[in-house]
């Protein structure tokens, strides 16, 4: 479950949603993109993805990735 509104953001050119991820809602652990470490259960993060992928929305949401607040900041 997501906890926050997500928002359209532009980083390098592209355009991604991000939607933030309560310490609540965290319920599964996930490999950072940004630094390869445990983003653990139980810590807030964001979720970053591409909203215009040609094989639908439903693969852009399977390739969500889970970063940590501070690894997402400088994404």
């Amino acid at each position: 479950m997501m906890s926050s509104w997500k928002r359209t953001e532009v980083r390098r050119g592209r355009e991604y949603l991000v939607q933030p991820v309560s310490a609540a809602s965290a319920q599964k652990e996930y490999v950072c993109p940004g630094c390869g470490g445990a983003v653990l259960p139980g810590v807030a993060h964001v979720l970053f993805w591409r909203p215009d992928g040609v094989l639908g929305d439903e693969a852009d949401l399977a390739s969500r990735r889970h970063w940590h607040n501070h690894c997402g900041s400088i994404a």
